[in-house]
């Protein structure tokens, strides 16, 4: 090889090496750590990797690529605990169970995906579907389907006749037993089978059906259906797993019952008294309150009669309006709080209104931030990849057009939206 051609090879490898960078100057920066915001703020990003947080505007190179947010407050992609990315709202739900096919279920799935990241939240937590959850989470992974990192339950476990038993209400000769393949336990070998089956089926956490609930077609909404036997069984079998848990309760003894067996996190929490406020603080137990799911279906209860089947109607109007004033009690007692909306009860891509029902109920804006980034982020065990604006993270990023913690509603226009450096809304 002659001098000429080494000379080129030696440019084209030094040029290469230089990797493009992107360069994003931020007017206002919330970091997820700090409490206190910083202004103008550069993040250096790598691949999909922030590489570099600076102060100042620093000058991007010739290759670089440069992304003006210098008008916008900054903060790390959101994380949303409770979503349904399977279903969404609508009057014919209790038909559609009987309508949609697994296909038409995940070609659904993938608009709310798609309306969930473009909302900022770039990671979430699937609190539960029929298991479609779990290909969409592998179809987003693959790059197939545009959407947040998901972290996926999977199929809910319930007893007999509970919240997620998925044949409540079917006529008799549809109805069957369904069992642990099925998510459905009565036995704490039962309970340990359903959780090495959701294992199997690829889930990353348990999520159980402590009480009643809502909106199944069942009449009870907030008795306890579990034992204590069952739930040691799900709860240590999990940690077995390496999952941690989650566990739906709206009742007083079902969500007691929870954490005194080490439950990870309540879900809406509705009834919680101060007793459990003060056991869950003893325990580390976090509190994800769900207070748009509650707000909405109340409000669409009683503004629409026949939006609910008969039997969800009075539990939407009974439980939904009390969500937001137990959080507001919860969070002032010391109860860690975890940020979760429940979307799909309500509208994917509306998850931004939590934040002003919890600033609402007194938490501070950059605490309600917080719950909805580093905290979670922690809960998930990607405290080193997500959740914060720091060399090494990835580089999930997302921009709102006023700063949050003067008008918290900016949280529901979420402008930029950047998924391990690549720009999914500017």
């Amino acid at each position: 090889m002659n001098k000429f051609y080494l000379t080129c090879l030696v440019a084209l490898i030094f040029h290469c090496a230089q990797a493009q960078k992107t360069i994003v100057h931020c007017g206002t920066l919330i970091d997820g750590k700090s409490s206190q915001p910083q202004q103008q703020m550069t993040i250096v990003i790598e691949e999909n990797k922030i590489t570099a947080v600076e102060k100042g505007f620093t000058n991007p190179g010739a290759n670089d690529k440069l992304i003006d947010l210098s008008k916008k407050t900054v903060m790390p992609g959101l994380i949303d605990m409770h979503v349904h990315l399977e279903g969404e709202t609508n009057k014919d739900q209790a038909l559609q169970r009987f309508t949609l096919n697994d296909a038409d279920v995940a070609f659904r799935s993938t608009l709310y995906a798609k309306k969930t990241l473009l909302a900022g939240f770039t990671t979430v937590r699937d609190l539960g579907g029929s298991g479609v959850n779990i290909a969409l989470r592998n179809a987003i992974n693959q790059g197939l389907v545009v959407g947040p990192r998901i972290f996926t339950a999977g199929k809910s476990i319930a007893t007999t006749g509970g919240h997620a038993d998925p044949t409540n209400s079917y006529r008799k000769d549809l109805m069957g037993d369904p069992g642990p393949k099925d998510g459905v336990i009565n036995s704490p070998e039962d309970a340990k089978k359903a959780v090495r089956q959701r294992y199997k089926d690829g889930s990353d956490l348990i999520k159980i059906t402590a009480t009643g609930g809502v909106l199944s077609l069942a009449k009870d909404g907030s008795g306890p259906q579990f034992t204590d036997e069952e739930l040691k069984a799900i709860i240590e079998t999990a940690k077995d797993y390496g999952m941690h848990t989650a566990a739906h309760a709206h009742g007083v003894e079902g969500m007691k019952r929870a954490v005194m067996a080490g439950i990870t996190t309540i879900e809406h929490g509705t009834k919680m008294t101060e007793e459990i406020m003060d056991l869950m603080i003893k325990k580390g137990t976090f509190y994800v309150p769900t207070i748009s799911a509650g707000k909405f279906v109340a409000e669409q209860a009683a503004k629409d009669p026949a939006y609910y089947h008969p039997l969800v109607r009075p539990k939407a109007l009974e439980i939904g309006p009390q969500i937001q004033t137990t959080f507001g009690k919860a969070y002032k007692r010391g109860v860690k709080i975890a940020f979760g909306t429940d979307a799909g009860v309500f509208y994917h891509g509306d998850n931004g209104k939590e934040f002003t029902y919890m600033v609402e109920a007194g938490m501070p804006a950059i605490e309600a931030i917080k719950s909805a980034t580093v905290t979670n982020a922690g809960i998930l065990g990607m405290s080193d990849r997500i959740g914060t604006i720091a060399a090494g993270m990835l580089a999930d990023i997302v921009a709102t057009d006023e700063n949050p913690l003067n008008n918290i509603k900016t949280m529901e226009k979420v402008s930029f939206v950047m998924k391990e450096g690549v720009v999914y809304k500017q």
